[in-house]
């Protein structure tokens, strides 16, 4: 035996989840290991025909409480804890006829899938709550040095694998499962000290606000997904997590095809430029620099739209991230690889896409796979400070018809109101103060990040690389003065779209009335910071 390798010879099995757990007790039985099991589980095993002893037949004691105390005895715990090294914890087990159990098998009840499902029953949410559970597992993940804990019906396959190949556990896999499973009572224990911080008591009655956006305790479970390069420079350090509970379109979630390795600040970029294209039901696509857009476009095939992303600022884009929201065909891959490009992200790449991709070997290329794009994606923000958080919905609000208003003389035009729709969907992805030239299809110039709002306006126009006559605008923000409104009718704007609100509205309709442009107040805006 391979020191640091374990032979199993008994096992406490004891699972919520069924699944798996027959094929992997017969499987332990045939190596000749004693299986002991809780009553529903016992009760199970023994239909398939595999022979189990029952934990109250170890214990002495019956399961009690309809179940809610099982294994919460020294003949279980106490042969799981103690260190087969101890020769003091050797005695007192043989003092106490208990004989070490070397490998348990467990899962939780489904608390979360449980008030998931219906949060207003109190009592059924609480009698989800494991309490044998958690106590075994961090019982046997404490003494992984010489018990294996296996939480999930994936590992048994592995296991007995293992176990058929060389005759017992190694200490890699054992502490590898015990890694495993505090990672999984955190999240569990987090998910009940969150659900349970909502819970009010009035007049001895329960009620329980759930889901809750911001409970008063807040529980989220990250794990590493690989180290970076580096941060955003070189000398700081860097890593990716992924957010357990998140589903749907995600970076975290993506899949590297071929590229260099991910820095920092590719992985920012990919993350707006996926948020950006996702606001689009047509072709779209976007190229992102320094977490921005410097341009978008939409329409078919995809390739034309990114060439007119392209255009937009073609300097800006060199070195950037792209965001496309349809599968990257051959035309479009070709494109990607006439010029220098980070990264790109999209659902999908066609075999020829991709053997073209490969020409630019340091080219990053990631995918979220289609099915993933169909679902909402994550809608909290979490943002840190300095001892803390910020966590708010993301930004995901669309246009309120209904909260619309044409407030100057001149309505806009059917083309009108379709760049304006366009220009206010990139607006809210352009870093404040954002003013943004835009025709029905495509950005123009893009004013971002500037601490004026009419320096944004002369930034946008400085940018823009062809005729701002007959654009539309969109200012993530009202206009503080007219001097924005007049620099951008000057430039050719026809249309502006923006939020109102200022104590100076009254100057801007008028500036926009004598340029004779309509402008549509939104009622809402935009910030991104």
């Amino acid at each position: 035996m391979e020191k640091g390798r374990i032979r199993i010879r008994r096992a406490l099995l004891s699972v919520s989840d069924k699944t798996g757990i027959v094929e992997f007790a017969k499987g332990l039985t045939e190596l000749g290991v004693e299986l002991i099991s809780t009553g529903k589980t016992a009760e199970y095993l023994r239909g398939a025909g595999v022979t189990v002893t029952e934990v109250a037949d170890v214990t002495g004691v019956p399961e009690m409480l309809e179940g809610r105390v099982k294994t919460l005895h020294p003949a279980i715990h106490g042969a799981i804890l103690a260190s087969r090294a101890d020769p003091e914890h050797q005695r007192q087990l043989e003092q106490q006829h208990i004989s070490p159990i070397d490998l348990v098998a467990i899962n939780l009840y489904p608390f979360e899938a449980t008030i998931a499902e219906d949060a207003s029953d109190l009592a059924r949410a609480i009698e989800q709550i494991d309490i044998g559970g958690p106590t075994l597992i961090r019982s046997a993940a404490k003494n992984f040095e010489w018990v294996a804990i296996l939480t999930e019906p994936q590992q048994y396959s592995q296991i007995l694998d293992e176990l058929k190949q060389s005759g017992g556990i190694s200490l890699t896999t054992r502490l590898r499962l015990a890694q495993a499973a505090f990672q999984l009572t955190s999240r569990y224990e987090g998910v009940i000290g969150s659900f349970l911080s909502t819970v009010s008591c009035t007049d001895a009655s329960l009620t329980a606000e759930w889901p809750q956006s911001f409970p008063p305790f807040l529980a989220r479970a990250f794990a590493k997904v690989q180290s970076l390069r580096y941060g955003e420079n070189p000398h700081q350090q860097a890593a990716l997590y992924r957010e357990l509970q998140v589903k749907g379109p995600c970076m975290a979630n993506a899949q590297q095809l071929q590229g260099k390795a991910l820095s920092y600040t590719n992985l920012l970029d990919l993350d707006s430029a996926l948020y950006l294209v996702l606001e689009f039901a047509v072709p779209a696509a976007c190229i992102i620099k320094h977490n921005t857009p410097c341009g978008v476009g939409i329409g078919e095939p995809l390739v034309e739209a990114y060439r007119q992303a392209h255009s937009t600022d073609p300097v800006s884009a060199y070195g950037g991230v792209v965001g496309l929201n349809r599968t990257v065909d051959d035309a479009m891959a070709t494109e990607l690889a006439s010029t220098f490009v980070e990264a790109v992200i999209a659902p999908d790449y066609t075999e020829r896409a991709k053997e073209i991709l490969r020409t630019r070997e340091n080219l990053r290329v990631m995918q979220i796979p289609a099915a993933e794009w169909q679902a909402l994606p994550d809608p909290w923000d979490l943002r840190r400070i300095s001892g803390g958080l910020l966590l708010q919905e993301r930004d995901r609000a669309d246009l309120d018809k209904t909260a619309l208003s044409v407030v100057t003389k001149r309505k806009p035009a059917p083309a009108e109101w379709e760049a304006l729709t366009f220009a206010w969907k990139i607006a809210k992805h352009v870093r404040s103060n954002a003013v943004v030239f835009t025709t029905a299809n495509a950005t123009v110039g893009i004013g971002a990040g500037q601490m004026s709002r009419v320096d944004a306006c002369r930034v946008a126009i400085m940018k823009a690389q062809s005729s701002l006559k007959g654009t539309v605008v969109a200012s993530d923000a009202f206009f503080p003065f007219r001097d924005g409104v007049d620099v951008v009718a000057e430039a050719g704007a026809t249309a502006i779209i923006q939020p109102g609100g200022s104590m100076r509205d009254a100057e801007a309709i008028q500036a926009a009335d004598e340029h004779d442009m309509a402008m549509v107040f939104a009622g809402m805006r935009h910030f991104r910071h």
